[in-house]
């Protein structure tokens, strides 16, 4: 920790940082992931530093920023760190995104925990900004020409195909038997209400 507190003063004002900085920043932040009062010290430090922003390439020093920003409660703090921060691992950027407002929940409705459920509806109401998802959020739907495909065959043969005619949308439609299965017991479910 001395070795980079003094690495750090002496590069302080060099842009960008020397790899060996950054390298040193992303172990010590593995090593104290328990341990919260240095985790705090390093993380305050890093943040203070003018060139903070080439320490969030790093998915550990990010992982260790969130976990004392949720820690003390600093939510926003945390998205827009979330929000700004050039590391490579984008799943794991929105699995942090996803846990920052878990927490915030949790706070909120006072538990420990939350069921898959509330986990759902929370992701629901906070979807991950474009920038840690730029390709857009992975969409359940299936594409218009299987659906239009699934609708004609529900109007036109029947909305309760046998195992057969099931296999065949599957694999015609190149979807599992049980996606087929599943469509249709929906389609009736919401025809029915």
């Amino acid at each position: 920790m001395k070795k980079f507190m003094a690495m750090l003063k002496k590069n302080e004002y060099e842009h960008p940082p020397p790899t060996k900085l950054l390298d040193l920043a992303g172990q010590l932040c593995r090593e104290f992931q328990s341990s919260s009062p240095s985790l705090e010290k390093l993380v305050e430090a890093v943040m203070k530093c003018k060139n903070n922003r080439d320490f969030l390439t790093n998915i550990h020093v990010v992982r260790a920023c969130v976990s004392v920003h949720i820690h003390k409660g600093q939510h926003d703090a945390a998205c827009r760190l979330l929000e700004h921060c050039k590391a490579e691992e984008k799943e794991e950027l929105v699995q942090l995104w996803h846990e920052v407002h878990y927490r915030r929940a949790m706070e909120k409705q006072q538990t420990d925990v939350l069921t898959p459920l509330q986990k759902f509806r929370v992701r629901k109401r906070n979807p991950p900004p474009i920038s840690l998802c730029p390709e857009g959020l992975k969409s359940r739907n299936y594409s218009e020409e299987v659906r239009q495909h699934l609708f004609r065959f529900a109007a036109e043969v029947t909305a309760n195909p046998n195992k057969k005619q099931r296999e065949e949308l599957a694999q015609a439609m190149n979807l599992q038997p049980i996606q087929v299965c599943n469509w249709f017991a929906n389609y009736r479910r919401r025809r029915k209400s």
